[in-house]
């Protein structure tokens, strides 16, 4: 069975709070702060392209969501190159948000064609 990118977003989301908690415990909030608003920005994104008042309105929302994964991305490699999060932890987030990306991908790319 398929696991909806809602329901993806959504996990990697309660990954991206829990891990916000962990940093604002040792007073990194500026990173943090980022990190939560991309990384929690992704889910709600993905649920409301479903209630898009078009098509070309779905597309514009999937690539907002794509927008924030990258984002997303990019804080968590500064994380983990600053040192403020290990390598498994970074490996394991980095996983997960490149499966979500690859699948935004492919519905913005699949839903594209289907305009034309």
């Amino acid at each position: 069975m398929e696991t909806s990118i809602e329901e993806l977003s959504y996990r990697f989301a309660l990954r991206i709070v829990k891990l916000n908690e962990a940093l604002q415990r040792h007073q990194h909030y500026v990173l943090s702060k980022q990190l939560l608003r991309s990384g929690t920005a992704i889910g709600p994104l993905a649920a409301e392209a479903q209630y898009a008042q078009s098509k070309p309105d779905f597309i514009h929302k999937l690539q907002i969501a794509l927008k924030e994964a990258n984002e997303t991305r990019y804080w968590l490699r500064l994380l983990r190159d600053s040192g403020y999060i290990d390598s498994d932890l970074f490996s394991s987030l980095l996983s997960e948000l490149e499966s979500i990306i690859r699948i935004l991908t492919r519905i913005v790319n699949t839903s594209k064609k289907n305009l034309q």
